[in-house]
């Protein structure tokens, strides 16, 4: 399907600090297109939106609206001409309310104050429009969950009368249901002439939701292709500068191996009940179910997190007690959380402070630091995994996602254990990091280490597992070997299907 063109962005240049981070890009939208923007971290896709919506200016380049030259010195200037950009970082006022945060910058005005009921009005007509009835426009944004202040941002943009709406990340915090809506908007507006930039890391939904594919890698145009023209290998070598045959690198489990964790009846009050299962030495086992399921919950029970489980846990055929998550790490047990600014974490510091978290009574002993110890987990585990940086005392703030993630990795596997626990352990980071871990953790079982994997998104936890429990409302309904993990069956229970 051809498009006309409402933006064209050319030969822009961007620079900081004497280092371009813009070499000449090129960038074509179509009118009622779904264009994605693909990359590493670092490609230069944000910045390339930050000029189109006026919150930074290129060096060099030009940008052209319906064939017309613009001038975008601002982000009024991008608004003028119906550009709008919904940020990954969410930008409302969180203690206004739904209303005023989408009329935010031009709101109604009667007899000089706002007029409160048109605002109300017209903010009430652009949700139902988006199927959001169940956001009321007199909440504060605060009280809203963090898909539903997505939902407002879009709203925001219609409301201005948008042309081209800018979406960066757009369903990392949405559920599944909450992302088919999404998907349902985008078409929507799509057959109303409304032209989307789509970033994303999650290449299913690139394939399933954009007509158009444009890639960026080190700060340069590599080229853009018609969806249905190109393959997800040949994508993702675009983005990566050199040859990829598979997305999922296979386990060579095989079946056989000791018993490492064993976990039988493991209940709590009101979050998941009756939990058991088992993963032996040299496996990958899958846990999938919708946004909660219960799954992270059951993580962080055996991981001594939550205390009001109840239930039994083996480590080897041996009954433990897991009071806390030094107990849990005492008895051979790692857990990669879900969100790693929040628990993996301490951005401030550096690399070397973060990876050494989890093991400071090897380290300290009395007031003596043990440098030969630390020098060996630096070599051993920061270096094998190929991190990006200039020295271990860089701040982590500082690197790319998939970057720290790989020092959370590292700060884990310094604690030896015996099992390891992923938690979404690819969340909002590039293709060619997701593809770096994937290999880690296929290596991990190789190398005989018991792994539990918990992914949101389906082809992953599907192409990784060598067997895989599905959870659905805080229940166990699927327990799937490798042979029978297909698509309809892992979705079936999922919604809730039971075996049998």
């Amino acid at each position: 399907m051809e498009h006309d063109t409402i933006l064209h962005m050319k030969g822009i240049r961007k620079s900081y600090a004497l280092v371009e981070v813009l070499h000449g890009v090129d960038f074509c939208l179509g009118k009622g297109e779904v264009h994605a923007l693909v990359g590493e971290n670092g490609a230069g896709k944000s910045t390339l939106m930050k000029i189109l919506g006026g919150i930074v200016q290129a060096d060099e380049g030009s940008i052209a609206i319906d064939g017309i030259p613009v001038e975008i010195g601002g982000i009024a200037d991008a608004e003028r001409h119906g550009i709008g950009i919904i940020h990954q970082e969410l930008s409302l006022v969180p203690h206004m309310t739904v209303a005023e945060n989408i009329y935010l910058g031009h709101m109604p005005m009667k007899s000089g104050f706002v007029d409160d009921r048109a605002m109300e009005k017209g903010a009430r007509e652009v949700l139902d429009a988006m199927g959001m009835e169940q956001i009321a426009t007199h909440q504060k944004c605060v009280e809203l969950t963090v898909a539903q202040q997505q939902m407002v941002e879009i709203a925001r943009a219609l409301l201005a009368k948008t042309r081209i709406i800018v979406m960066d990340e757009p369903t990392a915090s949405l559920t599944a249901r909450e992302t088919e809506r999404l998907f349902e908007f985008v078409n929507r507006y799509r057959k109303e002439g409304i032209s989307i930039v789509y970033i994303s890391h999650k290449m299913e939904e690139i394939f399933r939701i954009a007509d158009k594919i444009t890639v960026l890698r080190d700060g340069s145009y590599i080229g853009t292709r018609n969806t249905t023209d190109v393959t997800y290998d040949e994508l993702v070598s675009m983005m990566v500068g050199r040859e990829y045959t598979t997305a999922y690198p296979r386990s060579s489990f095989s079946g056989d191996g000791e018993e490492a964790l064993r976990v039988e009846r493991l209940s709590s009050p009101r979050l998941f009940s009756d939990i058991s299962f088992r993963v032996r030495k040299g496996e990958i086992l899958g846990f999938y179910g919708l946004v909660g399921s219960g799954r992270t919950e059951v993580m962080r029970a055996i991981f001594g997190i939550d205390r009001g489980a109840r239930g039994d846990i083996y480590i080897g055929g041996s009954k433990v007690d897991i009071k806390n998550p030094k107990d849990a790490i005492r008895a051979g047990i790692a857990l990669v959380p879900e969100s790693r600014k929040e628990h993996g974490l301490i951005v401030d510091q550096t690399i070397r402070f973060n990876a050494m978290l989890a093991v400071l009574d090897r380290l300290i002993h009395g007031i003596h630091v043990d440098n030969g110890y630390e020098k060996g987990v630096m070599d051993q585990y920061i270096r094998m995994m190929s991190i990006k940086m200039k020295s271990v005392d860089q701040p982590i703030k500082n690197l790319s996602g998939g970057n720290q993630q790989k020092v959370v990795l590292a700060k884990w596997l310094a604690t030896t254990p015996n099992v390891i626990i992923f938690d979404e352990p690819t969340r909002g980071i590039d293709v060619g990091a997701k593809h770096e871990i994937y290999k880690l953790i296929t290596q991990l079982a190789d190398d005989g280490m018991a792994v539990i994997f918990i992914s949101s998104e389906l082809p992953e936890v599907m192409g990784l597992s060598d067997n895989l429990v599905v959870f659905h409302e805080g229940k166990q309904t699927g327990f799937l070997a490798r042979e029978e993990i297909k698509e309809d069956t892992v979705l079936k229970y999922a919604m809730g299907g039971q075996l049998g």
